[in-house]
Parts: C-alpha cells; structure tokens; sequence
C-alpha cells in the first residue's frame, strides 16, 4: 500500500481538505478527506485526476509546427493534409513506436494519463501489410508500455477515398483496409493490448468520406461492446460534399444509418444545425473536441452552450499534437466560445461556477466516457472516473510555488493554472500508483527524446 496525503483534492463529490489516499495494486483502496497526515506520508498541495485525451494521431507529432509556411492558393485542412501523406510516407514501424513514445511522455508530462489512439497508419510504405497485420498497432502497444499511459487503442477502418465509396488516393495508400482485413487488425491489436493494465480496444470507423454506412455496420461488432470513434463534420467542405453526395449533413446522415449511442464519440462535429446539435446530445455520444488542433487547421468552433444546454458530454483530445498541453485545450475552448459569442465564462453554464471546474470536470466525465475508462471495480462501485474507490491510481499534482498559482486553493488554482499559467504547472504524475513524472519531468524523457530525435533524422533524410 502507498499512502498520500494531499491539502486539497479534487473529488467526484467536488474540493476536499487535508486528504488521505491509500493505493494499493494500482487501484485508490481508500479516499479519506478531514484526516491529517502520518509519518511517513508523501505530501503535497494540491491533486487533481489525471485526464482523459480522448483522440490522438500519435505519428503526427512528427512534423507538428512543420506546415506553417504558406502555400501559392491559401491554405487550408486540405494542404495540410497532403503534406501529412508525404510525411507518413517516410516512416518505419521503429519510427512510429519513438514518435508515439515521444508523445505519450509529453501527455503524461501534461496531465494526461489515458490516450484514445485514434490509429490509422497500418500498412507499410508501398502499401502492403505487414506480415502482422497489426504490427504498427503493437508498436503503438509498446509506445505506451514505454512510457506507462494507459492506452484506449482505436484502429481505425479507412476504405475509401471520399463520399460514395471514391477509390483512395496514393497518400491514403498507407490506412487502407476492407472489412475482412480490418478483422484481422482488430485481433492482433487485441493481442498487443493484452500485455497493458487496463487498456481498452474499441474501433473506428474514420469518416462518412472513408467508410460507408454498409461497411460501419459490419465492423460494429468488431466492437464487442467498447468505444465507437468517428470523425464528422470537421469542415465545411466536408458538409458540403455530404450534402452533394446524399441530400444529407455529416451528422444528420450519421444519426440517421448509425446506432450512434453512449458508446460513440464523435470527433470535431464543428459544422452542426440547432436540429442536429441537439440529436447529437440525445444520442448520449460524447463529442471529441481538439481545439489547438482545429484552430491549427482553420476548422472552425463547436457549438458548445447549445450542445451544453441540451445535455450533451464533451471531451479534449491533442488531435494531431501539434502542441500537448491540458491546459491549453480547455483555455481555448472557452476562448473560442468567447470570442464567437463576445461573453466570458461561457462554459461555466451557471451562476458562481468556477469556468476552469465546470471544464475540467466536463472534460474528465466525457473523456472517461468516450474511452471505455472505468475498471470493472470501479463500474461496480458507480464510480466513473476521478479520485475515488476502485478507480484507477492515475493523480496529478499541480505546482503551488507556479507564480500563477500563488495564494490559489481549490477551484481558484485550477482557474488560475487553466487561464494564467505561461508555463507547465504539473508537478508530479501517477498511473496506476506508479509515479512516472517527477518536478514535470517524466523519468524516461532522456532515452525516449533521444530515439525521437533520432526518428525524426531518418523521416528528414
């Protein structure tokens, strides 16, 4: 057992003081507020839950801030995406594994401690499998391990090239499988995710461009229950070729041939009617938000107080990691909020809320949802995510000598980290008891910088 001892917490049931919390095989054993510490006890100021990232394009990160040069025509998500085919079109599975070890160090270092895997590059570079199927998803598998984050890992089905089963292009070459080839990817994924504590395995279909409604159906029981992820209405283009393909919008035409329900999430949904806003709510599907990213890539703002006030659950993700930071995504979907509706703490929904806990907590419930999260123990204690019995040991500590977190407690310090601090503010990071991050710094970033380094050498040359 491994006792803590933290002044402030935050629990499912909101700030608690002077808080005792027992870890035992990874899992919290006992949450004990009003108690004051023992001998012995390691002490801090001020814990949090580790957050969820419920979408993640891990290889990405390899030429992140490498597409900020403009092009002759004006740019675009499109652009960009074209200079994503070139650089997959360099990478090896050794590649991969440093990029995404890479990456996972900087979420752990961040405050995220599960990742949704969102995981499309299969295959080798002229196209073909590898001799297993899944050897790019266990290379994700031993990324994680690495590193210690827990994995939800999502493989992705990509068959076509656009809306009404288009042939892929060249650059696609890479993600491309049919219903009976992603079946085989399903199995060997589950066997790498075999060897992780409490990772998950759910699909996901990429979008209404790349699968069709025929084809989600058939691989939805690949599922076997867990999470569904699937990107939709990122950009108006996207709406618009929908719209010429079916006479329908991306979500409405999802909602209309998908048993969408709790178990999906629907990445981005930027572009939405009122009508759809609230469908999409009472699906029970979480919605994927990725700020940093879709501000990156020009997709525009997610209705969030309509889809707030109708009921419906959100999440953060890092997208494409052009830059990780827990913080920052939750910042700038309220700033987005803000500057589209020229009103401040849009987010906190009601009167006196702290709009950094209204987020936070939002985030937290959502991404646990989209992502399969609660251990069996915790489901049979109703426990869904955050400091509580029979949940995971995954803790973050924020640092009280931050200069922006000075004289903050409570709902005022996770503001005050959220809105203020300039520079990482995470102190010290658990998964599943053990301690990974220490004064911000995850214990294995030296080796695995180095091998990411070393990857993004060869991708360059």
């Amino acid at each position: 057992m491994t006792h803590l001892w933290f002044e402030t917490a935050l629990l499912p049931t909101g700030w608690a003081s002077d808080v005792a919390i027992d870890m035992v095989r990874g899992q919290i054993a006992a949450v004990t507020p009003g108690t004051a510490p023992s001998a012995g006890d390691e002490r801090h100021a001020l814990a949090l839950p580790g957050l969820p990232n419920l979408h993640s394009h891990a290889f990405q990160r390899a030429f992140a801030g490498g597409t900020e040069v403009r092009g002759p025509t004006g740019d675009s998500f499109w652009t960009w995406r074209e200079a994503m085919y070139r650089a997959v079109d360099r990478m090896d599975p050794e590649d991969v594994e440093a990029i995404a070890a890479q990456v996972y160090v900087e979420m752990l270092e961040a405050g995220y401690t599960r990742v949704g895997e969102f995981h499309y590059l299969h295959h080798d570079r002229d196209g073909s499998a590898y001799a297993d199927i899944g050897e790019l998803a266990q290379r994700i598998a031993a990324a994680a391990q690495q590193t210690g984050i827990a994995l939800t890992l999502l493989p992705v089905f990509y068959a076509h090239g656009g809306f009404g089963a288009q042939a892929p292009n060249h650059g696609q070459r890479r993600f491309i499988n049919d219903v009976n080839s992603f079946g085989r990817l399903i199995e060997s994924a589950r066997k790498a995710a075999a060897a992780l504590p409490d990772a998950v395995v759910g699909i996901a279909p990429h979008s209404l461009r790349a699968a069709t409604a025929e084809e989600i159906a058939a691989i939805l029981p690949l599922a076997e229950g867990g999470p569904v992820h699937i990107h939709v209405a990122e950009q108006t283009k996207e709406v618009e070729d929908c719209i010429a393909w079916s006479g329908r919008r991306p979500v409405e035409h999802l909602l209309d041939n998908a048993p969408v329900d709790g178990r999906w999430c629907l990445i981005h949904a930027t572009h939405m009617t009122g009508e759809e806003t609230r469908r999409m709510a009472a699906s029970g599907a979480v919605a994927g938000l990725c700020p940093i990213t879709e501000a990156n890539l020009g997709d525009g703002i997610f209705p969030a107080p309509d889809f707030v006030a109708a009921g419906g659950r959100y999440g953060v993700g890092s997208d494409s990691n052009v830059l990780i930071d827990v913080a920052g995504e939750l910042r700038l979907l309220e700033y987005s909020q803000r500057l589209a509706h020229r009103a401040r703490n849009v987010l906190a929904i009601s009167e006196g809320k702290s709009t950094g806990g209204a987020l936070f907590a939002a985030a937290l419930e959502g991404g646990a949802q989209a992502l399969g999260a609660p251990t069996p123990e915790a489901q049979a204690l109703g426990t869904r995510a955050g400091l509580a019995i029979g949940a995971p040991a995954d803790i973050v500590t924020l640092d009280i000598n931050h200069p922006a977190l000075a004289g903050r407690k409570g709902a005022a310090a996770l503001d005050a980290w959220i809105f203020a601090a300039a520079r990482p503010a995470v102190d010290c990071v658990w998964r599943r008891g053990d301690k990974l991050v220490v004064g911000g710094r995850h214990r294995a970033r030296l080796p695995v910088e180095a091998r990411f380094r070393a990857a993004l050498g060869r991708i360059a040359s």
